[in-house]
């Protein structure tokens, strides 16, 4: 089993390529950046915004962040966990990951979500009920964009002739893809356009990870299919390992260099030899 960092990099927080850096000198195996391009400031659902961590609406860009993290290392995989494409362009973000792709000599990640805070999508012109079918329609265009010099892709949210778009993504046919959710359509969602399950850690979890492990492959394969849990905790990592769990990332929040450092270099001593 592997282990990564999620963190929101932030003005006030260890600069992102610093943290990466640190990571892959102490073991690590990756570093995944969050995404919210904004908090609605008013709601009309009753979503408590205005008392989320202060990081969810200080955070950085988070091709931004990862540009800086590839150029300070050579070996620490890296990825958004997870982006909220139904609030993201497809042109553009199909260029964002194949460019972070080149610039990290092939260690991105693309971690997809459809994001849970209605009036952020809605402010990007997305209705919350048509997340998930935005979602499929966007990674799905990404894809054609990725693999072919000429792309189309026809859809009920997305529509486009002969694009051309460079640089291709260095892994073929393109970054692993990491569908996160919960809900009963998962399985069936990873399967249509995904190469990964992201979840989240909450109840129940881990009979969902052994279940999805046992039973859910891609059309052709033999092969599990790989899972990144998203905000484990450490003392649970023997619990993960037998779940089926293939990457543990720890969610930490945003502190400076010389707290983050201590953070990091507890863990890895606790780790030990179960770093890479």
């Amino acid at each position: 089993m592997k282990f990564g960092f999620i963190m929101f990099p932030t003005r006030e927080a260890i600069p992102p390529g610093d943290f990466g850096a640190l990571l892959e000198d102490r073991g690590f195996e990756s570093l995944f950046m969050p995404d919210h391009t904004h908090i609605p400031a008013v709601t009309p659902e009753r979503y408590d915004v205005m008392n989320l961590a202060p990081e969810f609406k200080n955070g950085m860009d988070a091709f931004v962040a990862l540009g800086a993290i590839a150029q300070a290392t050579t070996t620490l995989r890296i990825g958004t966990a997870v982006l909220l494409v139904p609030e993201r362009d497809p042109i553009i973000t199909a260029k964002e990951v194949a460019s972070v792709d080149v610039l990290s000599g092939g260690r991105m990640n693309f971690g997809v979500g459809p994001g849970w805070i209605n009036q952020e999508m809605r402010n990007h012109g997305t209705n919350p009920d048509d997340r998930w079918r935005v979602m499929r329609e966007r990674v799905e265009a990404m894809q054609q964009i990725w693999t072919h010099d000429v792309a189309s892709y026809h859809g009920d949210f997305v529509d486009f002739d002969h694009v051309t778009s460079w640089p291709k993504p260095v892994q073929k046919p393109h970054p692993p893809i990491l569908v996160a959710g919960n809900g009963p359509r998962l399985a069936e969602r990873v399967v249509a356009y995904g190469d990964e399950w992201i979840p989240m850690l909450r109840p129940g979890v881990l009979d969902h990870i052994a279940q999805f492990k046992q039973s859910v492959r891609k059309p052709g394969s033999d092969e599990p299919i790989p899972v990144t849990l998203f905000g484990g905790d450490l003392e649970d990592t023997d619990a993960y390992a037998a779940a089926g769990v293939d990457r543990v990332l720890f969610w930490v929040r945003p502190a400076d260099t010389a707290r983050m450092t201590k953070t990091v270099d507890q863990l890895a001593l606790t780790l030990g030899n179960r770093l890479r």
